[in-house]
């Protein structure tokens, strides 16, 4: 249940989505760039937001330190009940059911990614085949953030990664150069 974001690739015009935490409210660039996945993978096309416009991030994804640590391993999307889910690729249903005390639906999408979605009421099947945009479901109740989001997970060959990174939110990270060892020279005058 680890994982931890790979950098994106360069940055294309950004739009801001609202974050909200217990502290405070605030603005995360959201760029609509594709992200790059880890080394030696090939990056999917786009994949479609699963909820709105507009488009909330009400927790993003925090990576956990160890396989069993604490973290958030997904993001949570302000959604109401009811609001419509969309599978965010083409795939096949993988799950419908319940866990612990939450409907949850799963998609395959291939090269071992799998989109899981929480609490939704699934309007498939397990083994139907779905196309990116699909509504797939409905927000239910049972979520860890008070009935007023969808939490959207992606795990990739079992690892779980930032939902990010296949909508291109993140932002492109700068390598810095590390400061000079040792004493700092001073010009001669």
């Amino acid at each position: 249940m680890s994982g931890s974001p790979a950098p994106a690739l360069a940055s294309a015009p950004v739009s801001v989505v609202a974050e909200h935490s217990a502290a405070a409210s605030v603005a995360v660039p959201v760029s609509a760039a594709p992200a790059a996945v880890l080394p030696g993978q090939a990056a999917p096309a786009g994949w479609a937001w699963p909820v709105g416009p507009p488009r909330e991030l009400a927790r993003p994804f925090e990576a956990p330190a160890s396989r069993y640590a604490a973290g958030h391993r997904g993001i949570d999307l302000v959604a109401g009940e009811g609001h419509p889910v969309r599978s965010p690729a083409d795939g096949v249903v993988t799950f419908v059911g319940r866990v612990v005390d939450r409907p949850v639906l799963s998609i395959q999408h291939g090269e071992g990614l799998v989109s899981s979605f929480e609490p939704v009421s699934a309007t498939v099947s397990e083994g139907d085949r779905v196309l990116a945009g699909q509504v797939v479901g409905v927000v239910a109740t049972g979520s860890h953030c008070t009935a007023r989001c969808v939490h959207f997970g992606v795990r990739r060959h079992g690892q779980y990664i930032s939902p990010m990174l296949f909508l291109g939110g993140l932002a492109r990270a700068i390598l810095l150069p590390l400061p000079p060892i040792g004493p700092v020279p001073i010009p001669a005058r």
